[in-house]
């Protein structure tokens, strides 16, 4: 047997986002049905190198497949300038339940920026209103690009407005969709008041305030994912149905960690978790409701379903790269 090595151009090409969703989806499922293993993500600090790595593994059994894998992923924020390597890097082991065999080796980093695009488009399908044709975008970096081949994957979307402070960033990413959807750069303000709204940032301080939402808009709060981020205002999160991905990351490090901990937001705030809402256990967009937030920290579930999909597809169309890596050959 041999293991595939995919680099990010393979996963790419064998990410299709329907069946992308649809997985992401499974996971939610299986996670809130019991039917998933996802210990804590864990975290090695190292402050001499300005840095961390995380690990994230899982298992979960979807009924009709079961998939076990871990990601190893950094935050290095001086690797841009000092080493010109990106500041984030993920690796993905893809293994066979089974018998623990190592089906598969992946670029963490585009599987994440997938999933991530596929976590907030099944949110928007259970939270947003059904004839939402704009779109908001706050951060105009690779992340945007997923969530709007996402989004636009369950609702019409027509009209997009990005917002970056990063004038060139905005340019690149209204030339990439100029040929399929009315496209331009705008304000927060401007961004924040469409159909559906994600936020793709690294801030602290929160830049969306509650005047700018519209009064129905879906937000995707996409950027927390480490404490003392914060994106949107307090009066955001309260005024909102609010829903988490997962309570005990959320509360450590999600979009909701600093009021959470300050006390200003509370359980009694959260109204459930998407999976609740997927299974059916609690009800998505209803016609009473107004704002709605996904507080998305990203789940070592997600990335097991997101590796599944493009295993399966590299396999059939013989992507990527076979080597024997425990050495059966020999």
């Amino acid at each position: 047997m041999k293991t595939l090595l995919l680099n990010s151009a393979d996963v790419h090409e064998n990410a299709p986002m329907p069946e992308l969703i649809r997985a992401i989806e499974d996971a939610f499922a299986a996670y809130e049905r019991g039917d998933a293993q996802m210990p804590p993500k864990s975290y090695i600090d190292l402050p001499q190198y300005n840095g961390d790595f995380r690990s994230m593994p899982a298992y979960l059994d979807a009924g009709d497949w079961d998939a076990a894998g871990i990601k190893w992923v950094n935050v290095h924020p001086d690797n841009r300038e000092a080493y010109d390597l990106p500041t984030v890097m993920g690796t993905m082991i893809y293994s066979d339940p089974k018998n623990a065999f190592p089906l598969a080796v992946l670029d963490g980093t585009e599987l994440t920026m997938q999933r991530t695009g596929a976590a907030a488009a099944v949110a928007t399908d259970h939270l947003a209103v059904e004839d939402a044709t704009s779109m908001g975008i706050i951060g105009a970096g690779v992340q945007s690009y997923t969530q709007l081949e996402a989004i636009s994957a369950v609702r019409p979307i027509e009209e997009v407005v990005v917002s970056d402070l990063d004038a060139e960033r905005v340019a690149a990413f209204c030339e990439r969709f100029e040929d399929r959807f009315d496209v331009r750069g705008g304000s927060i303000e401007e961004a924040a008041s469409r159909d559906v709204l994600s936020t793709v940032t690294p801030v602290e301080d929160p830049i969306v305030p509650r005047e700018a939402v519209g009064d129905r808009t879906h937000v995707n709060a996409m950027g927390a994912d480490a404490e003392g981020k914060h994106e949107l205002a307090d009066e955001v999160l309260l005024d909102a149905k609010l829903i988490i991905d997962d309570y005990e990351q959320t509360t450590h490090s999600g979009e909701i960690n600093v009021p959470y901990r300050e006390g200003t937001l509370t359980d009694e705030d959260i109204y459930g978790a998407i999976g609740e809402i997927v299974v059916g256990e609690k009800e998505g967009r209803t016609a009473d409701d107004g704002v709605t937030v996904f507080d998305s920290t990203g789940l070592a579930i997600q990335d097991v379903a997101a590796a599944h999909v493009v295993y399966e597809h590299a396999n059939e169309n013989d992507n990527g790269y076979p080597f024997d890596l425990i050495g059966l050959d020999d």
